[in-house]
């Protein structure tokens, strides 16, 4: 299968518009079952300490030096984009939120063939259900909702598993030069960043598909028949 690797950031709102666009552009490709899309770990902020008692608006305000009613704007606007992509933003109730856990949680569920299932529910659980994605309790339920096993995710976050795999994704996105989120990369051939439109995933899609198709093409084999004995006992 060709694969998609996908950089991002829970905390990231163009990565979940991203993903939808995405989405809606391998639902038009016509070979979407040997697409391979692989989430890879970026963290747009590694030392934010999570109070959950700050939501997003004054974080914002704070961090970039503006005003409450210029972080409103901004949120609204981004809000606003995400709807064209049938997604409900509710920044309002957004709590800011270091994201290293919900990372391993991730690769936790990939080991388990679930990790694109996971990403949807953290998505979900920051943008639009106000959800402390730090909190391993949170991450126990979105993993339960995705028929996880709530007593291993425990153990997994409680424990730091998974975060040697995190890291990994980090160095990787270094020696690529990823500095922003979401970044996709298509049969490491091509590049996108940003959550471009759905004809610009698919064009790439079509582009790097065809290459590797030709590379991938399972070839027929010429037999020259002599004498040999088979499984059911015939010899000649």
């Amino acid at each position: 299968m060709m694969k998609v690797e996908i950089w991002s950031d829970i905390m990231c709102p163009f990565c979940y518009i991203g993903k939808r666009k995405f989405e809606a552009a391998l639902e038009r490709f016509p070979q979407k079952d040997k697409i391979q899309v692989e989430w890879k770990s970026f963290q747009l902020m590694p030392g934010l300490q999570t109070d959950a008692s700050v939501k997003l608006d004054r974080f914002l305000a704070d961090e970039k030096g503006i005003s409450l009613q210029e972080a409103r704007a901004m949120n609204n606007y981004v809000s606003q984009m995400a709807k064209g992509t049938g997604l409900d933003y509710n920044l309002d109730r957004a709590i800011p939120a270091n994201t290293i856990k919900a990372h391993r949680f991730a690769h936790y569920a990939k080991a388990l063939g679930k990790q694109n299932e996971a990403k949807e529910q953290l998505f979900n659980a920051y943008f639009m259900e106000g959800e402390n994605i730090d909190n391993i309790e949170t991450l126990i339920e979105l993993g339960e909702n995705i028929g996880l096993d709530g007593k291993e995710i425990r153990i997994v976050l409680e424990n730091n598993h998974y975060a040697d795999e995190v890291q990994t994704d980090l160095y990787q996105a270094r020696l690529a030069g990823v500095s922003g989120v979401p970044y996709f990369v298509f049969n490491k051939k091509l590049a996108v960043s940003g959550a471009k439109e759905a004809d610009t995933f698919l064009e790439a899609l079509n582009k790097t598909f065809e290459e590797w198709s030709e590379n991938n093409i399972e070839k027929k084999m010429d037999i020259i028949d002599g004498q040999s004995c088979s499984t059911d006992g015939i010899c000649d």
